[in-house]
């Protein structure tokens, strides 16, 4: 298909002719037609298979026809050249054909590889040949330790803003079960109609809009039900004292994302409840805690000598924001020192209007003003990356904006580079790496904070914004700091819970 291409050199003051405007809207519907065929293979291949499909990262499951044509215009990033439908929908085909088990597979990467190296070949052949043990699997989970594993029992311990949004992103990832189920959220009880104001709290949001979907309340049985996940909702005030066999949960990881424990010793209360074999927290660990970061080091979930870690953190939403920019600018440039300021939007902690608050100006009104604080971000970047160790320091401004901040990485290189070398690589990283979930680069001269709202990746390189001075440079990286991090979050329990399918095509 020749999709009509607008000259850009022609005045824009004159009309459109009205055979260009047929040809335009005719191509559109073309598009929108072949998107509409692929909705219900995408969704049979999730339901049936636990085969999650994507185009060059852009994820395709439970999405419009609309975004589905976005995420092919997205491959000109890659390709230069939008990716074709016509050229994607008998791929899908194809891979629907061949019946797999569980896996991961980029249609934008795989048809490009086709073109590349198969051109010519059969295309269902072609398919099955690239997938190669996972052809005709159907009902294979993909998950380390051997077929029929059921799925890993998640327990959410609060719901605040990123216990919420964990809710949302377990439940569209529910699949038919076999990876991660969220199975019961704990909290205190806040009022006589608790249930159904957390219900409501999961249905509306006013920074990330309405739940895709639907929910149920039964007051009776204390359960929520949100697109066919039964959630059971536990009151507690004591992290010890809940058996959670009671309500058939075993073997669980628990997610404490209240804050309220940090180290070891209160975190380790946890895994006194029957039903638990693990933690995660949502928030610096304190001590020995590992600090997992999605992406760079999690190998450190597994010990060598003991096994599986019982109690890990995710770091802190700017840790794994900085943290995978750090990695691939190191790895390239080599980092001498640098500071890290941090431009937040304001959380939870801090007070609406003026009022008393233990921490250093934080008390001052979150609205009204920009609030100087401390970030422990900078150190924390070492648990993750031990080469770094003592190379930067930090600060953090808190703004009146409730999501999205930025980080600000002036950094000294080990050799000089220029904006163009260091934006083409960091691109092609994003793109092309084993950072590519972690990573985003943008070139716009237009973006601003409320564009990233929702973002999936742990940091957005704006790569308008580089300044360099021969071995000095300063990036200007974005993350949304609530969803984004909770991304991050939901791939460190996949890590946990070994849901590890196959991605294709291979590297």
């Amino acid at each position: 298909m020749t999709h009509p291409v607008t000259d850009q050199s022609t005045d824009p003051a004159q009309p459109t002719s009205a055979a260009t405007a047929d040809e335009h809207y005719e191509d559109w519907s073309e598009r929108q037609a072949l998107a509409e065929a692929m909705i219900p293979i995408i969704g049979r291949l999730y339901r049936q298979n636990s085969v999650v499909t994507s185009i060059y990262g852009r994820g395709l499951i439970n999405e419009n026809a609309i975004h589905l044509i976005k995420a092919h215009r997205f491959a000109r990033r890659v390709d230069e050249v939008e990716l074709d439908l016509q050229d994607t929908l008998p791929m899908i085909q194809a891979l629907a054909a061949a019946d797999p088990g569980a896996a991961s597979v980029d249609l934008g990467r795989l048809t490009r590889k086709y073109k590349q190296e198969g051109e010519g070949a059969d295309l269902t052949e072609w398919v099955r040949g690239e997938l190669g043990e996972v052809a005709g699997r159907k009902g294979s989970t993909g998950r380390e330790g051997g077929e029929g594993r059921r799925g890993t029992d998640v327990v959410l311990y609060g719901f605040g803003r990123i216990g919420r949004l964990l809710a949302r992103i377990l439940v569209d990832h529910a699949g038919h079960g076999d990876g991660l189920n969220l199975r019961a959220i704990v909290v205190r009880k806040g009022s006589d109609d608790d249930l159904v104001k957390r219900a409501s709290l999961l249905r509306r949001d006013s920074v990330h809009g309405s739940f895709q979907g639907t929910i149920a309340v039964d007051e009776t049985a204390n359960t929520i039900l949100a697109n066919g996940t039964l959630i059971q909702v536990i009151y507690s005030d004591d992290p010890a004292s809940v058996d959670y066999t009671a309500y058939g949960i075993e073997d669980a990881i628990v997610v404490d994302n209240t804050g309220r424990w940090r180290d070891r010793e209160g975190l380790a209360q946890h895994l006194s409840c029957p039903g638990v074999a693990r933690v995660l927290l949502t928030a610096p660990g304190k001590g020995d805690l590992p600090n997992i970061v999605a992406g760079i080091n999690e190998e450190m979930i597994t010990s060598a000598e003991a096994g599986d870690e019982p109690i890990l953190s995710a770091a802190s939403c700017t840790t794994n924001a900085i943290v995978p920019v750090l990695k691939a600018v190191h790895d390239e440039f080599g980092i001498i020192g640098g500071h890290v300021e941090t431009v937040h939007s304001f959380t939870n902690d801090q007070n609406l209007i003026d009022n008393f608050h233990k921490g250093e100006r934080r008390g001052r009104s979150a609205a009204l003003n920009m609030v100087l604080t401390e970030t422990g971000a900078a150190k924390a970047v070492a648990k993750a990356l031990p080469e770094l160790a003592g190379k930067l320091t930090g600060n953090s401004i808190r703004v009146p904006t409730p999501d999205v901040s930025m980080a600000i990485l002036n950094l000294t290189l080990e050799r000089g580079t220029t904006p163009e070398e260091i934006n083409t690589y960091l691109r092609r990283t994003a793109l092309h790496s084993a950072l590519h979930k972690q990573i985003d680069y943008i070139d716009s001269p237009e973006v601003v904070s409320s564009d990233f709202v929702g973002s999936q990746y742990a940091g957005i390189v704006d790569g308008r914004a580089t300044i360099t001075a021969d071995d000095r440079v300063v990036l200007y990286v974005w993350y949304d700091n609530e969803f984004g991090y909770s991304c991050q979050v939901v791939r460190v329990l996949e890590s946990m819970a070994k849901v590890h399918p196959p991605a294709f095509p291979r590297a």
